[in-house]
């Protein structure tokens, strides 16, 4: 197929406004399928695995085709679950069409406005898609009201409904000004269409003003890519997905009007930090990018990929990034739901599938030729993580399977992160929400047979003094053979802020032979990691050791090891230690009337506000400091307050003192567990 017939469009929006309905009935109404499905039945072409029919909710993002009129639309159901966004947006870059599904019956919510806006960024054309539209009709008119509102006067509609939701009258292609519909007027939406295309074309401009007449679509069509291309104009078209009323229509619009790769904005491919072009009907080098990677049981790891530029075949060789190493294509497929075709080759505008390429991960580009290395696609911001679980297996010599495990899951999902903290020796997985990662451990024990614990991650204390005090300490152990011999006098003192661990020797006269001093310092460095109240390690503190005493047959470095521990501890003991606990910086972006009960709850967790700004759409953003142990549940917390609409992120601040009540719960569960 010519890429003059291809139209890649991303069905986006929030959780239940009928996305995946409406994908079934675009495919069922093109003959795509022969069976229309539903999300309560669990029989949709593209919410067929476990886990989107168990919940009814599509789970991942998923790629489907269809024929219409000689055209091939590649569509992409996506999520609308708040907490898998970062699936959403993972394949804006394979698009050149953001269709944003609204209902008028579920209020719009903050996932739309950063859908709408992510787009923007991304430069995609848009066009929004009101579904249901003959439930609770009296609502429509105000909904398109509120859709300017928030997302600006471009917003017009291309068609509108009838009297009584029947069907749908064309403002565009050949108006009927006629023919009644539930609000507003074919004439008026006509020419409110109209003056908004053409004030990109001057030339077409002045004609329709001087000689006022008609113009036709065909006339139309550069001045309508071009105001798509630059967000002049957002078609807005309404259907009603269980019905099939508008369908048609709105498969016309996706084929005639919404852009063909060639005519939407380029992909954002850069190279030395510069943006970089492509040509669509260029043959000889081949450029393409994974905007999706899955992994399947049996097949292996699957890359999702969208070709800009030249030709993918069955055999043909590829190099990924800077890589000198070409690896080899063998399975190439095209999937429609979990069917997946195999194909001999993909053009440029084609999606496709690779198969058993284990190098190949979310965000590769892949090209034929050393005059492509060093493209990347401009860098994709997905949200910062918001909930973390300490994992670890429930059989024991399950570590390294677990560990495997994790790497697939998270490179499946761009906003699923792994980390390993040494020092509480705990794997974290951390994600946008509960809901997100119980997904994740649910595939884990379906897909690949692993069973694991959770628990809260641990909060990473520390120690430190706050006066200066000095320490002593005489090892002394006789038995039958040579003995064990060490004194250790030694002052500490404590420093600023983030200055760490400072050792100073100034031994003079060969109180502690200079050989042993090693020794003393490894004792010491052995209580710092330990710790002296609570077991946490610690900072901050400069321990300067001035004088000792040694035998010349008994002192051995373990007798000054363990004296330079001991007198270390006998100084923090009297230095006055106390527990240091973490503060982190919090952004928080959440509705406005719900800021009163947000700052109430941080408040509550000794937090404090030092932001706020009002910004567009109802939308609040707070900035606050808080103690890291006092947000373990927040994610759960700011969810019930905000109805799911609050997001946040946070960032490590510093170190401060604990309240008393905090010290005494750490140093308690130290001893408890030592």
């Amino acid at each position: 197929m010519s890429v003059n017939e291809i139209r890649n469009i991303g069905f986006v929006g929030q959780s239940g406004v009928g996305k995946t309905t409406l994908v079934e009935r675009l495919l069922y109404e093109a003959h795509a399928t022969t069976h229309l499905g539903s999300v309560q039945q669990g029989d949709t072409v593209t919410d067929f695995d476990d886990q989107s029919i168990q919940y009814q909710h599509s789970i991942e993002a998923t790629p489907v085709a269809l024929a219409w009129h000689k055209h091939r639309m590649n569509i992409i159901d996506t999520p609308g679950i708040p907490e898998l966004l970062g699936r959403s947006l993972s394949i804006f870059p394979a698009v050149e069409t953001s269709a944003l599904v609204l209902d008028a019956n579920t209020p719009l919510n903050q996932v739309s406005e950063r859908l709408f806006e992510f787009s923007r960024q991304q430069q995609k054309c848009q066009m929004i898609i009101i579904n249901k539209m003959d439930l609770n009709s009296n609502l429509l008119a105000d909904f398109v009201a509120q859709i300017s509102t928030h997302f600006g006067s471009c917003c017009l509609p291309i068609n509108l409904p009838s009297q009584d939701c029947s069907s749908v009258i064309d403002c565009y292609f050949a108006p009927d000004n006629d023919q009644p519909t539930l609000f507003d007027s074919v004439s008026e939406a006509h020419e409110r269409l109209i003056d908004q295309i053409i004030e990109v074309d001057e030339e077409l401009m002045e004609l329709y003003l001087e000689q006022g007449s008609a113009l036709s679509p065909e006339q139309l069509h550069d001045p309508f890519e071009e105001a798509l291309r630059t967000g002049h104009v957002i078609p807005v078209c309404f259907v009603s997905a269980d019905s099939g009323v508008g369908i048609d229509m709105l498969l016309r619009i996706m084929a005639e009007i919404m852009p063909l790769p060639e005519e939407g904005n380029p992909p954002l491919l850069e190279k030395d930090g510069k943006q970089i072009s492509v040509d669509c009907d260029q043959l000889d080098h081949s450029v393409a990018h994974v905007y999706k990677v899955s992994v399947d049981p049996y097949l292996g790891k699957l890359a999702y990929i969208r070709v800009f530029q030249g030709e993918i075949n069955a055999g043909s060789q590829l190099y990924i990034g800077e890589s000198n190493k070409a690896f080899k294509v063998g399975h190439l497929y095209q999937l429609q739901g979990k069917k997946r075709i195999e194909i001999s080759s993909a053009k440029a505008g084609d999606l496709c599938v690779l198969a058993k390429v284990d190098e190949l991960g979310f965000d590769s580009v892949i090209h034929d030729s050393h005059d492509e290395d060093g493209i990347v696609m401009s860098t994709l911001f997905f949200p910062q993580p918001m909930y973390s679980l300490a994992i670890r297996p429930i059989k024991r010599g399950d570590e390294q399977k677990l560990s495997e495990v994790l790497q697939k899951i998270a490179a499946e999902d761009p906003t699923l992160w792994l980390e390993h903290r040494t020092r509480t020796n705990e794997t974290l997985l951390s994600g946008q929400g509960e809901f997100h990662l119980k997904i994740a451990l649910e595939k884990m024990e379906t897909v690949y047979k692993l069973t694991v614990e959770t628990s809260q991650p641990s909060i990473e204390y520390y120690e430190t003094i706050t006066m200066p005090a000095e320490g002593h300490y005489r090892h002394k152990k006789q038995t039958g053979g040579a003995g064990q011999f060490g004194e250790v006098q030694l002052k500490v003192r404590p420093l600023e802020p983030g200055a760490g661990f400072k050792f100073v020797n100034k031994v003079v006269g060969g109180a502690i032979p200079t050989a042993l001093i090693p020794a003393v310092e490894k004792g010491i460095r052995q209580a710092v990691d330990e710790g002296a109240i609570s077991g946490n390690p610690l900072r901050d503190i400069e321990v300067t050791v001035y004088d000792g005493k040694y035998h010349s047959v008994d002192s051995k470095e373990i007798a000054f090891v363990i004296a330079g521990k001991k007198a270390f501890l006998d100084a923090v003991n009297n230095a006055n230690p106390i527990v240091l606990e973490p503060i982190v910086d919090l952004s928080l972006m959440i509705p406005t009337p719900a800021v009163g009960d947000v700052t109430g709850d941080l408040s509550s967790s000794r937090g404090v506000i030092v932001g706020t700004d009002v910004t567009p759409n109802n939308q609040t953003a707070l900035q606050a400091k808080a103690p890291l142990n006092e947000l373990q549940d927040f994610s759960q917390r700011l969810r019930s307050i905000t109805g799911g609409e609050g997001s946040f992120s946070l960032a490590f601040s510093h170190y401060e003192p604990a309240p008393p009540n905090v010290q005494k719960r750490v140093c308690s569960e130290s001893q408890a567990a030592s």
